[in-house]
């Protein structure tokens, strides 16, 4: 097997095959809308061709600037929130050993910021940074986002206190819009390195442009074999026929289950957690491209095994509204096997000299029988092997599948208005200037809530 592909098997008992093939006449429109760039959005459909549009020029200089981070820093220092941490965080955590940063001797270590605004977490960031060579990619579109604006802030602040401003300069690293925004801007000012964010390509679905390749290329993953895959993708995902093209299968079904099957909710499942990271990624391409308009499913996920006894009670025997999405690495990564004991104290000693990754394959098939036994429809995207190449096909397989999906289900796939909502109510609190009338209304809107705490 030389592709990823869609296992369906556990699905058909919920829906009819025949009900099935009539959604190809649906698909078949939306193919040719996304194809044309007709549709709702279009102008953010820059990635449908981007493995193929990158220029070997920037990709070497994306691999120069990477092989300079790796031998001059400890620390390369991440800089986003969304689309512009997510996509590189996965492909890093599945690629990587999974004790990376761990590792004794191992540079450049890969840590994350401008995600969150927690003190406590930019205390501890400050802990593990101290004496030690740091570079920092800040990756923001306006330059303007809260998250992402103040761990620059922070970040320049403790690159500063230790070091001239000619080497703090040669220390951050931009990736941002081509010609406007304050970071562009900044950037300009200060002399630091940077790299283009593509007009065309919204956040969550950039990570095969500098947002997401520089990062994996300081972890040191091909990036090549990453984009290879992913044009190798792309090419198969031009067949509309269903029966051909697994991503638009993927989405045929998941929309026939969420619309006739009455589900509310599809858990995606892994049965490695150096895939955790990718779940991730993949809650926020569809919870923000299909969560509008009061519809859409809402996307979850777990971890297997260690979720099967915790949520995986949920899931056998909880509410029937949701259905699964299995991630199945076919071909194993570590040799590790069961020892065997003198005395079998724990009854395993039948597994001995089996591979642990064995051992998982049959908890796999075990719970997905089960599960398909409980009443929740389950597919499973079969991945040939975790490595860069694969993982290029994985990410295009759920983006043009993300496409599919959110035209199928009439909304915008490419834009986040909700976003926007909380970040205006956040502006006021703070005082903001030009945000002084919203500031009014929020705080209004505040005492008249009737507080109720226990």
């Amino acid at each position: 097997m030389s592709k990823i592909q869609l296992d369906y098997s556990y699905v058909t008992d919920f829906i009819k095959e025949k009900d099935l093939h009539k959604m190809q006449t649906k698909v078949t429109e939306v193919h040719q809308v996304i194809e044309d760039r007709t549709g709702i959005g279009s102008d953010f459909l820059g990635w449908l061709d981007l493995p193929n549009r990158v220029k070997i020029a920037d990709l070497e200089r994306i691999n120069r600037v990477a092989d300079d981070v790796r031998k001059n820093s400890d620390v390369l220092v991440v800089i986003g929130i969304g689309g512009s941490y997510l996509g590189a965080k996965a492909v890093i955590d599945a690629l990587s050993h999974s004790f990376h940063n761990s590792l004794p001797n191992k540079t450049p270590q890969v840590f994350f910021a401008g995600q969150n605004m927690s003190a406590k977490y930019y205390d501890d960031l400050k802990d593990v940074l101290l004496n030690r060579k740091v570079s920092v990619n800040v990756i923001s579109k306006s330059g303007t986002t809260t998250e992402p604006a103040l761990g620059l802030r922070y970040l320049r602040d403790i690159l500063s206190g230790s070091m001239a401003k000619e080497q703090v300069r040669q220390r951050i690293i931009a990736t941002t819009d081509e010609s406007k925004g304050s970071l562009k801007k900044m950037a300009d000012k200060e002399g630091y390195e940077t790299f283009v964010i593509p007009d065309d390509v919204g956040g969550r679905y950039s990570v095969l442009t500098p947002v997401g390749l520089l990062p994996i290329a300081v972890a040191g993953i091909n990036i090549n074999e990453l984009l290879q895959g992913a044009r190798d993708m792309e090419k198969l995902l031009k067949e509309p026929d269903i029966m051909k093209n697994p991503a638009y299968m993927y989405a045929a079904i998941r929309f026939m289950l969420h619309t006739t099957g009455n589900k509310a909710i599809e858990i995606l499942t892994n049965f490695d957690p150096s895939l955790h990271y990718f779940s991730e990624w993949w809650k926020q391409l569809y919870g923000e491209s299909e969560g509008k308009d009061n519809k859409s499913l809402y996307p979850a996920s777990v971890d297997f095994s260690t979720d099967l006894h915790s949520m995986g009670q949920w899931i056998q025997q909880g509410t029937r509204n949701i259905f699964e999405t299995f991630l199945w690495v076919e071909k194993s990564r570590g040799g590790a096997q069961v020892p065997k004991l003198d005395e079998d104290t724990d009854g395993f000693n039948f597994l001995a000299g089996q591979n642990f990754d064995a051992v998982n394959r049959k908890a796999y098939e075990g719970v997905t029988l089960a599960h398909h036994d409980g009443k929740v429809p389950n597919m499973t995207v079969l991945i040939p092997e975790m490595n860069a190449y694969y993982m290029g096909q994985l990410i295009f397989f759920f983006e043009k599948a993300c496409a599919m999906s959110g035209y199928l289900l009439r909304v915008n796939p490419f834009d986040q208005p909700g976003v926007e909502a909380y970040k205006s109510n956040m502006f006021a609190l703070l005082g903001k200037a030009g945000f002084e009338a919203k500031a009014k209304e929020v705080n209004e809107h505040l005492k008249s809530v009737q507080r109720k705490i226990v």
